[in-house]
């Protein structure tokens, strides 16, 4: 099987060096990729959110699957080019895609299909944005209806600030707050059938703590050992199939990702948000416990046969991911910087490696920072404190100016 995937961050590395493990996979290719995937697949570079130029790639490399990994170029209709010349491909429709694109289509799908989800207004005008804040008091959610790369949305306790952000960004939902831990659940679909993997958890914040600006995200982990028995399940069976059914009900059905953003509140579980792609950094937590071999799977959801598949095999232990960031990020990364030590953190028995993010080669082959978030160290262990224990090592053993991470990451869970 030929694969390309699309994308250059640190969840389509994760992607690629699943799909470069797969014996199914005879070539390997990305685009635009990055320094890190340069290694185990062949990169391009194309613009990804160009359809016609990604759709013309997959056919002079006789793609047998095309996996588009980012939100923007879903958004933007890549995968349907793709699918309009005839490639079977990972992703969802344009369409579907709204799911994500935009916040006030998603609580109409929501509402539509009976989700749990919190109680929310639409508001483009300040007078509506103030009304509905103090319909709900503080804290305070405010998020932009379009893409904002993870960072469109806002907590806080000062009405000033919220009403702020309101204003910046246009056509908002202004939702309550929804208290307790949340997770991240990934759905496998090809528009019927939706396969479930395994939980996550990821850290938005910047600081230890969780303080700091909201970012794409900082680190992840699973299992998560705290969460509820049949988590899984009352998921699938209350929000996901429900989701899946009700797009296809209104003729967009949705092939790709789903990826339900849930808060387990004391009022039981709803949805925070739907993303339409993997998560980042959760997909490198998850792909690092998936055993079953990853291209068969996504070629299953992109040709409608889901249903044939043998259930999913996992791995029994745990796994960690803490990502290096740049100094200023989130708000004002610097790039350009060495990387030092990428060799060094990776394990030779594959239980600590290095995903890149933000990085590019120079003309040297040295690596550089070339982003907000520059590397995701992954590593895998018989629990989390032994992952956790190992990503860190790995951690402490790359250098780059100004380098920025938190120390946290699944602290309180491997603690037990």
């Amino acid at each position: 099987m030929k694969v390309l995937v699309i994308g250059g961050g640190a969840r389509e590395h994760a992607l690629c060096r699943s799909l470069s493990q797969d014996p199914a996979v005879s070539e390997l290719h990305c685009a635009p990729g990055n320094a890190g995937i340069a290694q185990v697949a062949t990169v391009h570079p194309v613009d990804q959110l160009d359809g016609a130029a990604v759709a013309a790639l997959a056919r002079q490399l006789t793609a047998d699957l095309v996996v588009v990994g980012p939100e923007a170029p879903l958004v933007a209709g890549v995968a349907d080019a793709v699918r309009a010349a005839g490639i079977p491909v990972f992703g969802p429709s344009a369409a579907a895609a709204r799911l994500e694109g935009s916040k006030a289509f998603a609580k109409d799908v929501m509402a539509g299909a009976g989700v749990p989800t919190a109680r929310a207004y639409v508001c483009t005008t300040p007078a509506e944005a103030a009304e509905a804040l103090d319909a709900f008091g503080a804290p305070h959610v405010v998020k932009d209806d379009g893409l904002a790369a993870g960072k469109g949305v806002v907590v806080t306790s000062d009405r000033e600030a919220a009403l702020a952000h309101a204003a910046a960004c246009g056509q908002v939902v202004i939702e309550e707050f929804l208290d307790g831990p949340e997770v991240s659940l990934f759905a496998i679909t090809d528009g019927e059938t939706v396969l479930p993997l395994v939980p996550a958890q990821d850290f938005k914040r910047a600081l230890d703590g969780d303080e700091g600006p909201n970012t794409g995200g900082m680190g992840a982990y699973s299992p998560l050992p705290w969460a509820p028995a049949g988590l899984v399940q009352e998921v699938l069976e209350t929000v996901l199939q429900p989701t899946v059914d009700e797009l296809r009900r209104r003729g967009t059905p949705f092939s790709g990702l789903l990826y339900a953003g849930l808060a387990l509140t004391s009022r039981g579980t709803r949805v925070i948000e739907f993303n339409a792609r993997f998560g980042d950094p959760e997909t490198q937590v998850v792909l690092a416990r998936l055993e079953t071999p990853l291209a068969g799977v996504l070629l299953a959801a992109a040709t409608g046969t889901l249903d044939t598949l043998e259930p999913l095999r996992w791995h029994d232990g745990a796994a960690v991911t803490v990502v290096l960031a740049s100094e200023g990020y989130p708000a004002d990364p610097r790039t350009g910087d060495v990387i030092e030590g990428l060799d060094e953190a990776d394990a030779a028995d594959g239980t600590v490696y290095v995903l890149h993010a933000g990085t590019r080669a120079d003309q040297d082959g040295r690596v550089l920072t070339a982003g907000g978030r520059v590397l995701s160290v992954t590593a895998i262990g018989t629990d989390l404190a032994e992952a956790r224990d190992r990503a860190y090592r790995g951690v402490a053993r790359i250098g780059f100016k100004g380098a920025q991470h938190r120390t946290d990451i699944a602290r309180e869970a491997a603690a037990g």
